[in-house]
């Protein structure tokens, strides 16, 4: 998946929680919380492509010493559905969170993977390195900082 278009998902959906904040909606009137919700549309967002025909480029980008790529494609996909509906859930967040900084973590050999092999996502080159591990960070801090 592109990362820009990623990257514009949780942006918007960051600003339009925030927005809903500012125009009365109680529950939104926080930064944490706009973000904690961006972040749960993008990986929602993101999960979607799992089971979808992008499957089958996401199960490329998987490296050799995983076991049963189709199927950690599949695990994957389920683990970002769940951590977006955990972020979403008040009593779940913090755990959430922490779960959702152990995926970022543990799916950044796939996407290095991808660069490093030239593999193709809808027949265009996977994410470069150099813009791929800072949006790894990015995500890493925002589920940090919106659910601690």
């Amino acid at each position: 998946m592109e990362i820009v278009l990623v990257l514009l998902v949780l942006i918007v959906a960051i600003l339009i929680f925030r927005g809903l904040g500012f125009a009365g909606m109680h529950a939104l009137v926080s930064w944490h919380t706009a973000a904690r919700y961006g972040l749960a549309v993008m990986l929602l967002f993101t999960s979607s492509a799992h089971f979808t025909a992008l499957k089958e480029d996401l199960i490329r980008m998987t490296p050799s010493w995983v076991p049963k790529p189709r199927e950690m494609v599949f695990f994957t996909g389920l683990c970002e559905f769940a951590g977006a509906i955990g972020l979403a859930i008040p009593a779940l967040q913090r755990a959430a969170g922490i779960a959702l900084i152990l995926f970022f973590i543990a799916v950044l050999p796939a996407n290095v993977h991808a660069a490093q092999a030239q593999v193709t996502l809808r027949g265009r080159p996977a994410t470069p390195l150099w813009l791929r591990v800072p949006m790894q960070i990015l995500f890493i801090g925002l589920a940090w900082w919106s659910t601690q």
